[in-house]
């Protein structure tokens, strides 16, 4: 079933967090470079949601390369979806071309604490890191034929970048729910 972002407020600040990366080590929000922008994406191996849009992310990221820390967070019970676990996350990266830390938060709390709801879920943070944007990549979808292009997103960086804030309606990401652990669901 479908599952739509919570559209955070913005102007939150981005919750800190350290987790282990799939690559080995761990990676924290303060360990990510200074940078303009920050971008924390939600994503997960199975959904297909994701597999929709994941090499877009990948160029996406590729393009905004020292202008914007972007990092990836899997938030996944590997239990129940043993698709998600760090084996298959891996593959996914080189997949995807993932050219950005992606961690494992196996306890959800970083899920938690970010209000994250579903997979991809995007939330860009401006220099101060304070949300600007929480919302769609793009209009591409499992179910249509819409180009993948990260409109959406690009936007949002290109305005952050500039100091401005994002121009338009917000609109929800779209994706799997958050595959949440027994009786621990968000």
């Amino acid at each position: 079933m479908a599952v739509t972002s919570f559209m955070v407020p913005l102007g939150t600040a981005a919750p800190e967090f350290d987790l282990p990366s799939i690559d080995g080590g761990r990676v924290s929000l303060s360990d990510l470079k200074a940078t303009p922008a920050t971008l924390v994406v939600f994503l997960s191996n199975h959904c297909p949601y994701v597999r929709r849009i994941e090499k877009g992310l990948g160029a996406l990221a590729a393009d905004y390369r020292g202008r914007v820390a972007t990092v990836g967070i899997s938030s996944n019970d590997v239990v129940n979806y043993p698709d998600d676990d760090i084996a298959h996350l891996k593959e996914q990266a080189g997949r995807a071309g993932f050219g950005f830390p992606y961690l494992v938060d196996e306890s959800q709390d970083v899920a938690r604490a970010y209000r994250a709801a579903c997979t991809p879920d995007f939330f860009l943070y401006d220099a101060d890191r304070l949300l600007a944007y929480r919302g769609q990549f793009d209009d591409a979808r499992p179910s249509n034929q819409e180009p993948v292009t990260g409109a959406s997103l690009r936007e949002a960086i290109d305005a952050t970048l500039a100091g401005r804030p994002v121009p338009g309606e917000q609109r929800p990401s779209l994706g799997c729910g958050i595959k949440w652990k027994p009786g621990t669901e968000a």
